[in-house]
């Protein structure tokens, strides 16, 4: 396992010393590195430099050149406009440094200094309740991010808090007591998702009617929340066979979205239950949380209501019963204390933002956030039809997020089907291609946006093989690997005395970028850096083609060496589009 240095990194590294050497009042002076479209480089921290020392910033400049070593790494190096650095490094460099990624199977990626635990909560659907397309941006944003953090070295728990908690189970467990047959299967062995989300919804729609008809079983509903709540022993049971029938159904649709989700992972609100009390009790002790009209509240300077009247967070209500708040800081203590977490991270909706503020804010009081241990909200927006209002069915219903998958898997494996022919691709790769292309195709929609954001849920563009798609960069992928498959005796090797094309130069250091690139991606928590380093890479990739013939290169050597840049770049790829949840079919 080598971590290999980037060629920025090492760039950055010469022109520090040449700095301190050629300047030594600077001190240890940051050079201010960047890539440049007229040159590889350009370092522009002289100018601020030359203000500090009162000096004339292109003499300055002049002397640090001066102080660099002749050596295979620095090309040619001009001082230009002000003091402006333009850095080329040599062809020579680029190879070499490729070269040691790809020797190494993390491709050079080193593995982050100080990695800690982070705890990401994400992917929270409720029992008794269908998943619709509100619930796919914290899945899939959430899964990328456990992957690109794990990649890094740090430690990931995940948690997947469900809603399986609250006052309408005593009607869903009144009814089933009532009509105990309700949740039974046409065969035990083989219950699909879609069997135990019909006899859910059936059995919801049932109870809600008598629960609004009849005000004996409306009495009799509530009274089996206190026994639920109070750990009455049938009452649980019950309870137990809808979170159990839910999560069948849960489970055939994440394993749709290609996602693993495990079952020690799934603590949902009911897992806080015997913290609620002692929770209210630390900060109702601690003066963090104060009795306000009999309710236990936190509050806040900076939190108003439109009458400018501070809004409180309400970790207890007056009657006695614990509200969201009373779960998120018990949630927040055992994920502290009992899961060791240096990071809390939260894959939550944009709309509760004030919600996790106040929350966090609760937890920080009381101590139980502090400069050791972070929370973090990693809000997203909606999603929106195309029309870019909020998603709907044209009932006006929320859409079902299975009939979303299903439908985005059908429009790809037609995309699929008009191209098999001409790959030699069987009925079964065609159909299992169909569901990677579909499912990609989604995941990477939602990813290549910035969470915050809403973004536009199009089918046609998220399966068109132009323009920013995952399709796109799956073409790349399997392209490259038609390419390596014809090639013959032909084998990839580095070639560093071989000159580069510019075309070459571009990828090459591109490439280069992946470790840093992640590097930012995992401490700002923002995948769609990800998803846009790939779809440049992709665009170089298709300028690469369209200059520089692979195969039928001038020499054995520069065919030797561009088949390795295709290589490199082919497992940069598949790797970074798995961070991302997404695969890449050999053959497209």
């Amino acid at each position: 396992m080598a971590s290999v240095p980037s060629l920025a990194s090492t760039v950055q590294q010469r022109l520090a010393d040449a700095l301190s050497a050629a300047l030594p009042k600077a001190g240890a002076a940051d050079p201010l590195l960047r890539r440049s479209d007229r040159a590889d480089f350009q370092a522009n921290g002289i100018l601020a430099l030359a203000k500090k020392l009162k000096g004339n910033p292109r003499e300055l400049a002049t002397k640090v050149v001066d102080a660099l070593p002749a050596d295979d790494l620095l090309k040619d190096i001009e001082v230009s406009g002000p003091g402006f650095l333009n850095i080329t490094i040599t062809d020579e460099a680029i190879v070499k440094t490729l070269a040691a990624r790809a020797a190494d199977a993390r491709l050079g990626v080193p593995h982050a200094t100080g990695a800690g635990t982070t705890v990401i909560d994400y992917a929270q659907p409720n029992v008794a309740k269908e998943m619709h397309v509100g619930h796919l941006r914290s899945a899939v944003i959430g899964a990328a991010m456990v992957e690109i953090l794990e990649f890094t070295g740090e430690k990931v728990v995940r948690r997947h808090h469900i809603g399986d908690w609250g006052t309408q189970f005593g009607m869903l467990i009144q009814y089933l007591i009532e009509h105990p047959h309700e949740l039974d299967h046409k065969d035990e062995a083989t219950v699909s998702g879609e069997e135990a989300m019909s006899n859910l919804n059936r059995l919801y729609k049932a109870s809600r009617a008598v629960f609004d008809s009849d005000e004996e079983f409306k009495d009799r509903a509530r009274r089996r929340v206190v026994d639920l709540q109070a750990g009455d022993e049938q009452t649980r049971s019950m309870w137990q066979r809808f979170v159990d029938e839910s999560k069948i159904y849960f489970y055939s649709v994440f394993d749709k979205l290609d996602m693993e989700i495990n079952d020690p992972d799934v603590v949902g609100e009911s897992g806080y239950n015997d913290m609620l009390t002692e929770t209210c009790r630390l900060l109702e002790e601690s003066g963090v949380a104060v009795r306000s009209n009999g309710a236990l509240c936190v509050f806040f300077d900076d939190v108003k209501g439109p009458e400018g009247n501070p809004v409180p967070l309400i970790v207890q209500k007056s009657d006695g019963g614990f509200g969201y708040a009373a779960t998120d800081l018990s949630a927040i203590r055992d994920r502290v204390q009992n899961l060791g977490a240096t990071t809390l991270l939260y894959v939550v909706d944009a709309r509760q933002s004030l919600h996790f503020k106040m929350v966090f804010e609760t937890a920080r009081r009381a101590g139980w956030l502090n400069d050791d241990v972070k929370a973090v909200q990693l809000a997203f927006g909606t999603v929106l039809g195309k029309d870019g209002k909020p998603f709907k069915t044209r009932e006006g219903e929320t859409v079902r997020l299975e009939d979303l998958l299903d439908e985005a898997v059908e429009r790809a494996t037609a995309v699929v089907r008009e191209k098999a022919e001409k790959v030699g691709l069987g009925e079964q790769e065609i159909v299992e291609n169909g569901r990677y292309v579909g499912i990609g195709a989604v995941k990477y929609a939602d990813l290549s946006t910035s969470a915050v954001r809403d973004y536009k849920f199009d089918l046609d563009q998220m399966v068109s093989l132009s323009g920013d798609t995952s399709v796109y960069l799956q073409y790349a992928y399997a392209r490259i690997q038609s390419i390596l498959r014809k090639a013959g005796e032909a084998k990839p090797a580095a070639h560093p005395e071989l000159a580069l094309a510019p075309a070459e130069r571009a990828l090459g250091l591109h490439l280069d970028q992946f470790g840093e690139t992640l590097a930012e991606v995992a401490a700002s928590y923002e995948p769609h850096k990800l998803a846009a380093y790939l779809y440049q890479l992709a665009t170089h990739l298709t300028s690469f083609y369209d200059q520089c013939p692979v195969l039928k290169a001038d020499t054995p050597a520069q065919v030797e060496n561009r088949l390795f840049l295709v290589a490199l770049t082919a497992r940069t790829l598949q790797q970074g589009m798995a961070l991302l949840g997404i695969r890449t079919p050999e053959r497209l």
